[in-house]
């Protein structure tokens, strides 16, 4: 497997421990739940593992670009569904931003061989 692929592997798995870990920071209630509390702080160490196993092959800045954008994408994603949040106008066009940033960086940035 190429070092490229692994890197992005890992980058996948950080953005799904931070969502999730988000999600749970959430469940906690302001750190008042035990359980959802320990998830959180758990998920959140293996994104960070797994975003400095990234950085490894992808450079920071990149990586975090990515793991930051499309972490905000799924968590906007999941306060809309799961937690019945509201996403107005400006919200929804500062989410398609991002996607364009990641877009951008991942197709036309020659920062990192694809």
């Amino acid at each position: 497997m190429s070092p490229i692929l692994v890197g992005y592997s890992f980058l996948m798995l950080a953005i799904i421990f931070e969502v999730l870990g988000t999600t749970f920071l959430v469940k906690s209630e302001q750190f008042t739940r035990l359980v959802p509390t320990l998830f959180m702080a758990v998920l959140y160490i293996g994104s960070f593992y797994f975003l400095s196993q990234t950085i490894k092959t992808i450079p920071l800045g990149i990586a975090y670009a990515i793991w930051g954008g499309v972490g905000i994408i799924l968590t906007a994603m999941i306060g809309f569904v799961i937690f019945k949040q509201s996403i107005d106008i400006p919200a929804i066009i500062g989410i398609a931003l991002i996607i364009s940033g990641v877009i951008v960086i991942n197709v036309f940035s020659k920062t990192v061989g694809h």
